[in-house]
């Protein structure tokens, strides 16, 4: 099956951060970034990664937007979130690559596919894109990434190292 990622702000805000958007193109067979996600990440810092990357190489990425799913409106989630799983529930092949805790509860309880930030890095240690998942997930954690120590733990774990 396609490995298809729908990419939240946060994924692209951390990554882009720590100089690591190149792995969400690498590591997907192909990106989806909705518009509500890219007009949030625009409203960063004008100089800020994410939104020089999204401005730039990141715009080819841009996909078509879908009315919300209404199973998804229902959680009351922000725009970001509501476009990324609604995409997600439009095809099956699809996987949210998010952050936010209540938008990762409603992936789950909806039956989409979710990984995180970390998860993106656990897979591309797996992958051999990176070395070692530990310091890139000790560079997320110095610049924003908000896990509990026993998720980052775990990632860590499930990365092998």
């Amino acid at each position: 099956m396609a490995r298809v990622w729908v990419v939240n702000a946060s994924p692209l805000i951390l990554l882009g951060r720590i100089g690591r958007l190149d792995l969400l193109p690498r590591l997907s067979n192909q990106l989806m970034i909705p518009h509500a996600v890219m007009r949030e990440v625009q409203e960063g810092q004008e100089q800020d990664p994410a939104r020089v990357w999204v401005q730039g190489t990141g715009r080819q990425f841009l996909c078509p937007s879908v009315p919300a799913d209404p199973d998804v409106a229902s959680w009351d989630l922000g725009p970001g979130e509501t476009e990324v799983l609604s995409l997600c529930r439009a095809a099956t092949e699809r996987e949210a690559i998010i952050d936010d805790d209540a938008a990762r509860r409603c992936a789950i309880a909806l039956g989409v596919p979710v990984r995180g930030t970390l998860g993106v890095i656990v897979l591309a240690k797996h992958k051999g894109i990176i070395p070692a998942a530990r310091p890139v997930v000790e560079e997320l954690t110095a610049n924003g990434l908000r896990a509990k120590p026993e998720v980052v733990q775990l990632a860590i774990r499930l990365a092998g190292e």
